[in-house]
């Protein structure tokens, strides 16, 4: 009689993927994520006892559990194959617990990529629970939840209801009120420039050149003044080549993607909010059923990482895929360094298999999964191929005294960037080659334009760039960038603004009281050693419970003198133009997990509300009512009807304004993006324009 065996995951998606790899003796069922934690409505640790935290089954997890339970007595055999994370063997432990699973059996199971050869090579080495990392979690939870229901209370009581703090998102927060400060506070600096356009007689071509100092060395043009005595003095010079340096550059490939480096890149160049990034990935990462031979399999390996290891396998599959598709002149494999605070538990993220081509399976993937799997792949190819090769020129320029300098570069020799070019957050201007030109020869001014400047605040942080500041600061960890992000937005301490995160009157309340009464909790450096404590409780090095200890008694004695000092504050709500039709006050703008919406000020009395009216300046094609920009459940914008639900009209492009279809008259939509068209509303219309001609 075949042995019976229950092997248990996170996720139901994983589950079926793993299940098919399996076969008839498994059962493969999935825990839904946390099945036992801390309990919401208290705090949850015995302060008495040593801070043991007193863990209660997750309401509505209860028939999961008894589930479990009852198959997991009807196996010989338990495999625990949660997440191969902190978080995830922790789960593990509570469901050795529950499950009554001697944790120092070989009951725990990870792979890093959900495929056959993965899955069923990690069945065959089990281990024991690693209680180092279920420690390091307990000290993160527990650490958190003394800072989080501590603190918050006092802010619902001096400032609001429903805020909190939190360690890292306290500090996100301060980086990002900090940084609007900075911009604020700052003052522009005036500066000039001189740009001219040369002539090379010997090529007839133009080339632009720039006003560097005077004989050789550098000087700043810091006025108007400064710098028409400049152009006047250059009129009617020569323009002498003095000297010329000609050179190779090399541009080598960026690693494989970590969870930062990748919520980044996804940022920049699809707009991607770190959650939705990482959303996106879970499914690559679970399984996606690509039919034929291969059927369902993980695309990606664990994307909650922060290590840059690839492995053998995978290298030597690269470096084959890459030598028979480009040519062995393409192909450099590379091991990269992880940085020394990485925890380097996994590897980089990767495609599980380089031979599955995105192009290949587009038809099997969502647009956003596509796209985020073509990132990966190709970051991935371009990590083992060699430097891209630039041929520079440096030119020097004398002109009756003054210096000007000119650059070029045109690409010899493509290298990785054959398959990927990353992105950056600063635009990088395109350079073209210069002229053939020789030392001593003369060029001709064609033009020369005085240009003013003044320096520039710094920017902004992105969800890319607060990710980077936050990792390069050492704060936080791969699995912790994405929800501090959404829990500093939906708390209404930040807004976005475009692609930006900026602070709000409430975030600069809140901030201030934590650097005020709270120095540590916010303090970047405070909580970058934090981090590396907990790093040394996974490792084994540092018991939780001394963590928690010599952090605990100060920070109590901080929590009654704040207790005692902050003062009540009053945030006056935003007035809108809007009057209450049920009061006659003006309503005030509120927020909450939904966004912003209208309120009336005379609540209790009035509980007037009403949703903000965003008007497209449309027409409905179906009633004559006005498209009102609207948003799903999920954040994402559509138009609709004013007269929803009686009317049914609904889309996704936006709405044309003040012009109509030229060839019948209907609603003309605008669809945005790479082949952005404007087109008619009215499917029997096969009216269409390119954006593309719209800019010419």
């Amino acid at each position: 009689m075949a042995t019976k065996k229950l092997l248990i995951v996170e996720s139901p998606a994983k589950a079926g993927t793993i299940k098919k790899y399996l076969g008839k003796d498994y059962t493969v069922m999935a825990s839904m994520g946390h099945i036992i934690d801390l309990p919401k409505s208290q705090m949850g640790i015995d302060f008495e006892n040593d801070y043991t935290p007193k863990y209660i089954t997750i309401r509505g997890k209860g028939q999961l559990l008894t589930q479990l339970k009852k198959e997991a007595k009807k196996a010989d055999v338990v495999y625990l194959a949660t997440d191969p994370d902190r978080e995830g063997e922790a789960i593990s432990w509570h469901l050795a617990e529950a499950l009554k699973i001697d944790p120092e059996s070989n009951c725990r199971v990870t792979f890093n990529e959900i495929t056959k050869t993965a899955v069923k090579a990690a069945i065959k080495q089990p281990r024991k629970i690693d209680m180092d990392l279920v420690d390091a979690q307990q000290a993160r939870r527990v650490l958190d939840r003394i800072v989080g229901y501590t603190i918050s209370p006092i802010l619902w009581e001096k400032v609001k209801r429903g805020l909190s703090a939190g360690r890292v998102q306290s500090v996100a927060t301060k980086l990002i009120c900090d940084r609007e400060e900075e911009i604020e506070n700052f003052t522009p600096q005036e500066y000039w420039s001189i740009e001219t356009v040369l002539h090379d007689p010997k090529s007839k071509k133009d080339f632009n050149a720039k006003y560097y100092g005077e004989k050789g060395k550098e000087v700043k043009l810091n006025n108007a003044e400064e710098t028409k005595k400049v152009s006047d003095a250059i009129a009617n010079a020569d323009f002498v080549i003095e000297k010329v340096k000609r050179g190779q550059q090399k541009r080598n490939p960026q690693p494989p993607f970590t969870t930062s480096t990748l919520q980044q890149d996804a940022s920049r160049k699809y707009n991607f909010q770190a959650a939705k990034t990482m959303q996106i990935a879970q499914t690559l990462y679970e399984g996606i059923n690509l039919g034929g031979k291969i059927g369902t399999i993980g695309l990606i390996t664990y994307m909650r990482t922060d290590s840059l290891r690839i492995a053998d396998d995978a290298q030597k599959e690269a470096v084959a895929y890459l030598t028979e598709n480009y040519g062995s002149e393409y192909v450099k494999a590379k091991q990269y360094k992880t940085k020394k605070n990485a925890q380097d538990a996994h590897e980089a993220i990767r495609p599980t298999s380089i031979n599955i081509k995105p192009i290949d399976i587009k038809d099997k993937l969502t647009n956003d999964q596509y796209r985020l799997y073509k990132l990966i792949w190709e970051r991935f190819a371009a990590s083992q191929m060699t430097s891209a090769v630039y041929d520079t020129m440096q030119v020097t320029i004398d002109a009756n005294g003054h210096t000007f300098k000119a650059s070029g570069s045109n690409i010899k020799f493509k290298g990785y960037m054959t398959v990927y070019v990353e992105s950056t957050d600063n635009k990088e201007k395109k350079e073209k080659m210069l002229p053939n030109l020789e030392e001593n020869q003369t060029v001709a001014l064609k033009s020369s334009e005085e240009k003013q400047h003044f320096t520039q605040p710094p920017a902004r942080y992105s969800d890319a760039t607060l990710i980077k500041e936050l990792e390069e600061n050492g704060i936080g960890r791969p699995s912790t960038y994405a929800p501090t992000i959404s829990t500093i937005v939906s708390r209404g301490y930040v807004v976005r603004s475009k692609k930006q995160l900026v602070p709000t009157e409430l975030g600069f309340v809140t901030s201030e009281i934590m650097k005020n009464n709270f120095s540590d909790i916010v303090d970047v450096e405070f909580t970058a050693d934090m981090e590396k404590e907990l790093d040394s409780v996974e490792e084994g090095e540092l018991n939780w419970k001394k963590l928690i200890n010599d952090f605990y008694p100060s920070f109590k004695d901080t929590l009654e003198k704040a207790q005692k000092n902050i003062e009540k504050i009053q945030i006056k709500d935003e007035e809108s133009d809007v009057v209450c039709e049920k009061c006659g006050r003006k309503m005030v703008y509120k927020l909450s997990k939904f966004g912003k919406f209208l309120a009336c000020p005379g609540y209790p009395e009035c509980k007037n509300t009403k949703a903000i009216r965003e008007e497209t300046g449309a027409k409905c094609p179906k009633c004559g009512g006005e498209i009102l920009v609207k948003k799903s459940r999920r954040g994402k914008v559509y138009y609709g009807c004013e007269h929803s639900p009686k009317c049914d009209f609904m889309v996704w492009d936006m709405p044309v304004k003040d012009e109509a279809c030229p060839q019948c008259g209907g609603l003309l939509l605008k669809k945005q993006g790479r082949n952005g068209k404007i087109f008619c509303y009215n499917e029997d219309c096969k009216y269409e324009r390119k954006l593309k001609d719209e800019k010419k």
